[in-house]
């Protein structure tokens, strides 16, 4: 029987020793309350620091790639208009040389119209 009473004993002195140590943690916890709940409002106060600059930061990127796309936006509109002026005054060009060609050859025409006319 001694060895079942040790082992009981030492059974019991192990429960005490777990609840001495439970209690002395609790104890700790307790006394450090404002300390913990300071810790926990900075903490809160730090996270909410961290998402105000995420947002801001997210802001400021969405705004420089709006700004970005309006200005590549402005700049092909720009360049198809430049094109389709420069085919309209391709165009405008190339009706103003068939009509400059058309006169040469009418006056050509005329000149020898004249020049038979005068041999009769």
């Amino acid at each position: 029987m001694s060895k079942e009473t040790d082992f009981a004993e030492r059974l019991n002195a192990a429960a005490k020793a777990r609840q001495a140590h439970l209690e002395k943690f609790r104890a700790q916890q307790g006394g450090n309350e404002a300390a913990l709940k300071e810790r926990d409002e900075r903490r809160l106060a730090s996270a909410a620091a961290r998402e105000q600059r995420t947002a801001e930061r997210k802001a400021a990127k969405e705004a420089a790639d709006k700004a970005e796309r309006e200005a590549r936006e402005a700049a092909i509109l720009a360049e198809q208009r430049a094109r389709e002026q420069a085919a309209a005054d391709a165009v405008a060009r190339k009706a103003a040389l068939e009509a400059e060609q058309k006169a040469k050859r009418d006056a050509r025409y005329a000149a020898r119209k004249e020049r038979g006319k005068k041999k009769k």
